[in-house]
């Protein structure tokens, strides 16, 4: 039973980072997303520790955001296939960071496509876990856990989670008018406003 939960989960997981990634063309990330999750080396060990004994389903281990803290769960066998994931796939910033003969790190940009298929994998968990495919809070709690190259931190910061924001306050206001009306001052701030997140998108790509 539990190998058909964690089953699953991966399916509708992949299917909500379909959407997300059709969104920005790129509708074959969205197909061939954590297919490696199906592995035996990975799928096991993940269905083991998330619907295994005393398990707590896919939110085992995580904060109210959805984050947990691969590799260091106490957890040997997952935590390996934690490693086999990320260095499989190019959407995980992990696969990024370079070990250095001597002491160090060396953090390499990623590339426009990997970093949407990033973005996408946050949003479709998200939605997968029950928390509506919001990541500014998640994003805020944990982004600096993260190591990444300055470009790709500036990418997502400037047109993505801005974006989410300037969302926010579009709902906020429609929700608010019928207790105040709209102002040409209200959408002529959003419009700049998105104009901007719009540019950074072209800039980054």
């Amino acid at each position: 039973m539990k190998y058909i939960h964690y089953l699953r989960y991966i399916i509708r997981h992949k299917w909500y980072v379909f959407i997300e990634c059709h969104r920005y063309g790129l509708a074959w990330l969205g197909i061939i997303h954590d297919w490696s999750k199906l592995r035996p080396s990975e799928f096991f060990p993940y269905a083991e520790h998330f619907y295994g004994k005393n398990a707590k389903g896919i939110k085992t281990g995580r904060d109210k955001t959805g984050y947990y803290k691969p590799m260091d769960t106490g957890d040997p066998k997952f935590d390996n296939a934690c490693l086999l994931h990320e260095k499989r796939n190019k959407h995980h910033w992990q696969w990024w960071v370079l070990p250095e003969d001597e002491d160090g790190v060396r953090v390499l940009e990623i590339p426009y496509k990997y970093r949407i298929e990033m973005i996408c994998d946050w949003k479709g968990a998200s939605r997968a876990q029950g928390h509506g495919g919001m990541i500014i809070e998640w994003w805020a709690k944990h982004n600096y856990k993260m190591q990444m190259h300055p470009k790709t931190r500036a990418m997502i910061q400037s047109s993505v989670i801005d974006l989410e924001v300037v969302m926010n306050d579009i709902l906020r206001i429609l929700e608010l008018k019928q207790v105040a009306p709209i102002t040409a001052a209200d959408v002529k701030e959003l419009a700049v406003r998105l104009y901007g997140i719009c540019e950074a998108l072209g800039e980054w790509e």
